[in-house]
């Protein structure tokens, strides 16, 4: 059963879902807005993938008796750890309708845009730390971590959110989303690490120096407002990148407040350690 969602909004968009009997949806703690009163919530801790989205039954009953709830529970319990570990909340909030149709808003937490993936089971997504907003509880969540030097070098690429499985899924991000294939731009795009929303199983991401160890590198790092690296995506399949990264959102607040912490050249000369 297709979840039935609509966008509203411009600046600051939000998702109105038309919930019917027997459906369930998901969000991240934080992303709830309204619902109707014959739709019920319930804040479990970890998601489907990790045992969260099912209530333990006592009895053991469909479980595997004693058994299956230790490794429910143990699943649920290393499910929180990683999103703990990732600076994320590890509680969800379920949401289920009784008695009819049943209506649910949600929100990111960003002024921008909001987009609803359809997952097929066939290709997962991944996306930036805090993109993601609700989920169809057919909808597996997971969180992957982007090890070694990418990881490092990468900021807000290090911790990735995975979708996994059939259903919709609901993101957002800061600006004004542009949705692109690197296969139409030879293969491979470079953009700020703070612009990437998400994108779809299949496409490398990395992170490149910008400019070599050279006077033009040291004036891209020093004056570009980049730092020295830039998030690369290759392959093919879709990528949504944001027109507004939080970096520089945070930065626009402080100078107006009259705290600028980003210096005369920004860049790698950026102050913003408090």
């Amino acid at each position: 059963m297709t979840l039935q969602q609509e966008i509203v909004g411009n600046a600051m968009q939000m998702a109105v879902v038309s919930l019917q009997p027997g459906q369930t949806v998901y969000c991240e703690a934080g992303k709830f807005l309204f619902k109707t009163t014959n739709v019920t919530m319930e804040t479990r801790l970890g998601g489907p993938s990790g045992g969260g989205g099912q209530q333990l039954q006592p009895g053991g009953s469909g479980s595997g008796g004693m058994g299956g709830l230790l490794r429910q529970a143990m699943g649920t319990a290393m499910q929180a750890g990683q999103r703990a570990l990732a600076g994320e909340s590890p509680a969800f909030q379920y949401f289920t309708t009784q008695g009819g149709e049943g209506t649910v808003g949600f929100a990111g937490v960003l002024p921008g845009e909001m987009r609803a993936l359809e997952l097929d089971g066939t290709r997962a997504w991944f996306a930036e730390k805090d993109a993601f907003v609700a989920a169809e509880s057919t909808v597996d969540f997971g969180i992957a971590f982007q090890g070694g030097r990418t990881g490092r070098s990468g900021g807000e690429g290090f911790v990735l959110e995975k979708f996994t499985g059939r259903g919709t899924v609901i993101i957002a991000g800061a600006g004004n989303f542009i949705d692109l294939n690197p296969a139409e731009f030879g293969g491979r795009v470079e953009v700020d690490t703070g612009c990437v929303v998400a994108f779809e199983e299949g496409i490398r991401y990395g992170v490149q120096r910008v400019g070599g160890l050279n006077r033009q590198g040291v004036m891209n790092a020093v004056f570009g407002g980049e730092g020295l690296s830039l998030a690369t995506l290759e392959g093919d399949g879709r990528v949504i990148l944001q027109s507004l990264t939080i970096e520089s959102l945070a930065n626009a607040l402080k100078k107006a407040q009259g705290g600028d912490k980003q210096g005369p050249t920004g860049g790698v000369f950026s102050t913003n350690a408090q």
